[in-house]
């Protein structure tokens, strides 16, 4: 099985997981298992990435097994985050979205959401490591995950942009398949947002969006023949697809689609649309005097959707169905009317609330963005961008927190140079001068303690602060530091070896105080033959300082600590 066969196959089972029985639907969560496990052997990223996602997104819609995505969806954003794949890591908080919507966590869900659309908003431009096609792919995915869920909301503007988005991302490399996804997550926003309309008495506005639906629906028909979708030979797409079906119902109820959407309400459906469906119907049954059908329907789907988690604002188009028809008055209270006027006021106050989220959406989706850039900034001016160890800016702010902190005391503080690293540039190239400072970078941030910091001080000279280490236990982790340079192989150092001036912070002892004093020392490990440490106490180093000339070798206050 390649890798790209395993890919490929998962997405199959993706779209068939939708609309297959529970039983299916299990059998399909273990195979999509099963290839998650090989390509985490197979340990290649990105793989990997995408079928965390398969494994988790196939888990959301198979009843029973939302809350067993939640530990894979943490492993997709760690995992995301790790290699830097943006638009998966997007895609990981639309997924996560998805669950807590399921858990009816709605304030949740939009925050996830606009942390998803914050990463996406700063992902335009397409990352050439993945190919423009496969950039484009994840970046629609992400965008239709991100829909899905406000679609729920019933957040409908916010949810038209991001599927107009998601349809400009591939509209150049588009299969059949996604055009169909694409034309069919588009009805269901239509027919949801035209349903909602006609809550607030926006009628004209809300059969516009049914006709817009219609047509689509129709438009749908030529990519579906040669999507992924479960479907049967030589039948169309309307005939086979409910939300379709309701698309045409909805905008021209009539008898003509009632056997249609008869068989279609005994099928199984992809998530949200049998509301749609049976609110179609009902509407076909009174077109033609079937009343009582009407609310029959109706008040059966009620009562099952009672047991279920559906849509907010398709529970509310159901109910909203219900009391529409059903104008008997009762006899004792005769209240039938007046409630209808009071579900018209309660919904165009709810309707009002549609700003509100878009409002937060957009203010939680800004606040997202630039933390993630503010958090990109701090990071890169206290980073050397090189070795990927702190810089100077840093480590004096760290070096200031330490002198502070009675905790670290004693300071060792180590002044680190390359011995022959100018002979590197020079005989090599800088680019093989960058090499071994990376090497090295490393291999002196490995030889100490992980509490210990070291820092590129600039050019070739590093600064090891090791907080709570006597002199002499310091001088021996930098030994150790010294000698694992030392045996480097050629080929990656180059030949350089270290030469190391340590030093002990003195009480009230400034910044550039003790690190002139760790200078001289390591001045001295570099007239001494270099690749060693050199360390000495105060009285010893102010002395050495102050002498003009002669490298201070027969002074016995100084130490040198060759290679072990």
């Amino acid at each position: 099985m390649s890798d790209a066969w395993l890919l490929g196959r998962a997405r199959e089972l993706l779209a068939a997981v939708q609309r297959v029985e529970h039983t299916e639907q299990l059998e399909i969560v273990s195979h999509l298992d099963e290839m998650l496990s090989e390509t985490q052997r197979r340990g290649e990223p990105l793989l990997v990435a995408h079928l965390l996602r398969a494994s988790a997104a196939a888990r959301l819609v198979t009843r029973g097994l939302a809350e067993e995505a939640e530990p894979r969806l943490d492993e997709m954003l760690a995992h995301t985050r790790r290699h830097g794949f943006a638009l998966l890591r997007a895609d990981a908080h639309a997924l996560r979205g998805r669950r807590l919507m399921l858990a009816e966590q709605e304030d949740a869900s939009l925050t996830e959401i606009a942390r998803a659309l914050a990463i996406l908003d700063d992902s335009e431009t397409p990352d050439m490591q993945f190919g423009r096609r496969e950039w484009a792919r994840m970046q629609s995915g992400a965008l239709i995950d991100c829909f899905i869920v406000l679609n729920q909301l019933g957040v409908y503007e916010a949810a038209e942009e991001v599927i107009g988005r998601a349809h400009q991302s591939i509209r150049d490399t588009a299969s059949p398949h996604e055009i169909t996804l694409q034309l069919m997550n588009r009805v269901k926003m239509l027919l949801g947002w035209g349903l909602r309309l006609e809550r607030v008495e926006s009628y004209d506005e809300a059969a516009e969006k049914f006709r817009v639906a219609a047509s689509m629906a129709l438009a749908a028909e030529g990519p579906f023949t040669e999507s992924l979708f479960p479907r049967l030979t030589g039948v169309s797409a309307v005939d086979q697809v409910g939300v379709l079906a309701a698309a045409l119902a909805l905008a021209t109820p009539d008898g003509v689609h009632i056997e249609r959407l008869e068989k279609l309400n005994t099928e199984r459906f992809f998530p949200h649309e049998h509301e749609i469906v049976v609110i179609a119907l009902a509407r076909c049954y009174d077109k033609v005097g079937r009343r009582a059908d009407a609310l029959d329907l109706l008040r059966s789907t009620r009562s099952k959707l009672a047991e279920t988690i559906s849509s907010p604002s398709m529970r509310l188009n159901l109910a909203r169905e219900l009391a529409r028809l059903d104008n008997v008055p009762d006899v004792e209270t005769g209240i039938t009317q007046s409630l209808i006027d009071y579900a018209t006021t309660l919904e165009t106050e709810m309707w009002s609330l549609r700003e509100s989220q878009i409002a937060t959406l957009n203010a939680r989706r800004e606040h997202e963005r630039l933390s993630a850039e503010h958090g990109a900034i701090t990071q890169q001016a206290l980073q050397d961008p090189l070795t990927g160890l702190p810089n100077r800016r840093a480590l004096d702010e760290r070096l200031r927190t330490l002198a502070a902190s009675a905790d670290a005391q004693p300071l060792a503080v180590a002044l680190v140079d390359l011995d022959g690293f100018k002979g590197v540039n020079d005989k090599q190239s800088h680019a093989a001068g960058d090499d071994v400072l990376r090497i090295v970078a490393s291999t002196l941030r490995d030889a100490l303690r992980g509490d210990d910091i070291v820092a590129r001080y600039g050019g070739d000279e590093f600064i090891a602060l090791l907080p709570g280490a006597p002199v002499s236990a310091a001088k021996q982790a930098l030994g150790r530091a010294v000698s694992k340079v030392a045996a480097l192989p050629h080929s990656l150092s180059h030949g350089v070896t270290l030469s190391v001036g340590l030093v002990s912070l003195r009480p009230q002892e400034r910044a550039e105080q003790v690190l002139s004093r760790a200078d001289a020392a390591m001045y001295e490990a570099k007239r001494g033959g270099g690749n060693q440490v050199a360390s000495a106490n105060s009285m010893a180093v102010d002395a050495a300082v102050s002498k003009p000339t002669g490298s201070g070798l027969d002074d016995p206050s100084w130490g040198f600590e060759p290679p072990t």
